[in-house]
């Protein structure tokens, strides 16, 4: 039997343990401000900030509860929405880390279909909800909830607000000088900044590492079908990238290192790409063998190199997650034998850019061949020269 006592008293908990957040990310602002009967999820790596936002809205909204799925184990979902919302009036309920219940897409749809209940809820798992069997896309909208941009990090860490920019900005310098102010404070986003836990734990590593073991451990076996015994290979697997240039890391080079079948290499990387750890990206192109670039969400490569060796992959790291944050589309240029080629091709309405990203050494000669109008060189040497632009102004777009 469910104890409403107790449930009420972690609602009052986690709406106390709100007010020690009083900055609100923009996707806080979009979903207090949203209409309509259809439920929202919130997706997002472990420690990006999806339970503060649940607890700020029940903090600040009318008839709103805040739920941890993991503190209602096996009881029956759908009766406690009916409770809330017929005996306590109840009409917003945020469920925290849904992925742990087994049937939560039924127990979803029943409450959708039966009850005056909007629902708010949270995974760090990426769902395929619209896969699945219960028909959910046109009752639930998915959001992605990302680390922060750098600047983003600059309004929590130093209060400065300031405008956003595109790439075609970036290429033709039309940034402001503030943008370049705060240059300084660029590793130490890289090194863990652009996690919101950072503001008040400056020590990432040792936490990321906590995380990373909640999601082998924890957030894997709640919606992949692995056996035990496969845990400490997704562990050499991530050693294998993290230690390793990123340059030929994909399903072949891991088949070959971890001593798994590239199958399986692929089905490991999938599921690492659902839990927000890994990034795969596509190359573009004709004749090419559409095996993926895989790099690393940031900034887990720290756990496997110091940041002086693993700065080159942190660059593309960096690039990788402030391009998904955006929804662009880019893929890697693959290269012939023997050539250099610049990272990545982002296409965009305004016309493809190809982008290299890397220090201060990259020069025009990485784009022989490329046949694309806007070429940009993102250089962590911070130069501004011909086509070399800052590479922290990436993460203002």
């Amino acid at each position: 039997m469910t104890d409403y006592n107790h449930l009420f008293e972690l609602n009052e908990l986690a709406i106390k343990d709100a007010a020690r957040y009083p900055k609100k990310r923009e996707l806080y602002h979009t979903l207090v401000n949203e209409k309509g009967k259809h439920f929202t999820g919130i997706t997002g790596p472990r420690g990006v900030g999806k339970t503060v936002i649940m607890k700020q809205i029940a903090a600040n909204t009318k008839n709103a509860f805040y739920l941890s799925v993991d503190s209602i184990e096996n009881a029956d979902l759908f009766e406690i929405a009916k409770t809330l919302s017929g005996k306590y009036e109840i009409t917003r309920l945020l469920l925290d880390e849904i992925h742990y219940r087994k049937d939560y897409e039924k127990e979803l749809k029943k409450i959708y279909d039966f009850l005056n209940t909007r629902i708010i809820f949270s995974s760090s798992v990426s769902l395929s909800m619209f896969e699945s069997s219960y028909d959910l896309s046109r009752r639930v909208r998915l959001v992605n909830l990302y680390p922060f941009s750098f600047g983003e990090y600059l309004f929590f860490e130093k209060d400065v607000l300031l405008p956003g920019l595109t790439l075609d900005n970036i290429l033709n310098k039309e940034w402001e000088p503030e943008h370049l102010r705060y240059e300084y404070l660029f590793e130490d986003y890289l090194k863990g900044g652009l996690l919101p836990f950072s503001l008040e734990e400056p020590g990432v590593l040792p936490l990321l590492e906590n995380i990373l073991q909640k999601i082998l451990l924890k957030d894997i076996p709640a919606f992949a079908k692995l056996r035990v015994d496969e845990i400490p290979l997704l562990e050499k697997m991530l050693k294998f990238i993290g230690k390793s240039s990123v340059d030929g890391i994909n399903y072949s080079s891991i088949s070959g290192n971890v001593g798994i079948t590239k199958y399986k290499a692929e089905s490991y990387i999938n599921i690492l790409r659902k839990t927000f750890v890994l990034h795969v990206v596509f190359p573009t192109g004709t004749s090419v063998t559409r095996e993926p670039k895989v790099l690393m969400s940031l900034p887990f490569r720290l756990l496997y190199k110091n940041y002086k060796e693993a700065v080159g992959g942190i660059r593309e790291d960096f690039a990788a997650e402030m391009l998904q944050m955006r929804d662009l589309e880019f893929h890697y240029l693959k290269s012939t034998r023997g050539t250099k080629t610049p990272d990545f091709l982002v296409k965009q309405e305004t016309g493809n850019i190809v982008v290299e990203i890397g220090g201060g050494g990259k020069g025009r000669e990485q784009f022989k061949g490329v046949k694309v109008e806007k070429k940009l060189i993102l250089s962590h040497a911070g130069t501004i020269e011909g086509i070399k632009r800052p590479l922290c102004l990436l993460g203002f777009i």
